[in-house]
């Protein structure tokens, strides 16, 4: 059977094709003639996007047959509500080894070996002692950097695949290399070491080992960056003499580095390595949304189709009628 892909999915378009579950949720009818009966939401996804799906009929039935995480078999049709939705008559659970991994699992396309390349010469840069110590505990433990060349930056949003929190990381050190040049007095070891790892507790806040990227328990009660800190004064704490003072800056670059308590950082940037690291973390973060929102496609006239977390359509195109 050939694959459907979401981004190729119009209204009117009969669907019988596999999709991943990324959410799914028992909803109650309001209309008084179905009052205690209740329809399937889902969210289903593929490397080309994702489209909100509803089975108005069994949906406890078939809520039953499935977790959040399967890959599933469906059979419908592309209706419209608040954009494309997609109508589902029928489903069926895919048995994992018969899975093709390439239209789900979106990986980095940079190459894994030229990044990992990469690591090791921002590594290189960190001149600072202690520092430089504290990135071998990271790096040169195997597991870790397993996890850390694997894992997504992110569910939903930027560098949301595998290899995303590398490639993230190794743009914002990027960054933080140009905005060095303009301002010597920034301390260069410092800043490469905060944008290597400050994102480091992603690899703890998430779950990747499957097709969908989830939270963990773990990370839903804490979050990355009180893991990231936490993961920083263990390694640290095995360096000996690592001094306070620079542990106390570093920690909180890691507690800043969203810029804003209402973006989730518990404190605001105050000093200048810490403001530095927030912007370079926030202009690899929107160019990567942007890029991807901009490679869907989709839309008329060189325009794409809008974007809710852009709050925008992207022109594509030639401006032929000016």
């Amino acid at each position: 059977m050939q694959k459907q892909f979401i981004r190729d999915l119009k209204v009117g378009d009969a669907v019988q094709s596999e999709f991943l579950v990324t959410e799914k949720v028992l909803v109650a009818f309001s209309q008084p003639g179905k009052s205690g009966e209740q329809f399937l939401r889902m969210q289903l996804s593929d490397i080309t996007g994702s489209i909100r799906a509803v089975a108005w009929d069994k949906g406890p039935e078939l809520a039953g047959r499935f977790r959040v995480g399967d890959v599933i078999r469906v059979t419908g049709e592309v209706g419209e509500y608040r954009g494309p939705q997609l109508v589902v008559f029928n489903l069926a659970v895919v048995a994992a080894d018969q899975v093709d991994k390439s239209h789900f699992q979106r990986a980095s396309r940079r190459n894994r070996q030229e990044m990992l390349d990469e690591l090791a010469q921002v590594r290189e840069a960190v001149k600072n002692p202690y520092l430089s110590k504290l990135l071998d505990g990271f790096f040169n433990d195997r597991e870790f950097l397993a996890l850390y060349a694997d894992a997504p930056a992110a569910r939903t949003v930027h560098h949301n695949y595998v290899g995303g929190l590398l490639e993230h990381s190794l743009e914002v050190a990027a960054l933080c290399r140009h905005f060095i040049k303009l301002y010597p007095e920034l301390d260069p070891s410092l800043l490469y070491c905060g944008a290597l790892l400050h994102d480091a507790g992603k690899v703890r806040e998430y779950d990747f080992s499957g097709l969908s990227i989830e939270l963990t328990t773990r990370g839903k009660l804490i979050g990355h960056i009180a893991i990231g800190k936490e993961m920083i004064d263990e390694r640290a704490a095995a360096v000996e003499g690592f001094p306070q003072a620079l542990l106390l800056e570093l920690n909180h670059m890691i507690l800043s580095h969203h810029g804003q308590k209402e973006w989730g950082s518990p404190e605001v940037p105050k000093t200048f390595a810490a403001f530095v690291l927030f912007h370079a973390d926030l202009v690899s973060a929107r160019l990567n949304q942007f890029a991807q929102a901009a490679g869907r496609g989709g839309g008329v006239d060189g325009w794409t189709e809008w974007d809710r977390l852009l709050d925008r359509s992207i022109f594509l195109g030639a401006a032929r009628d000016i």
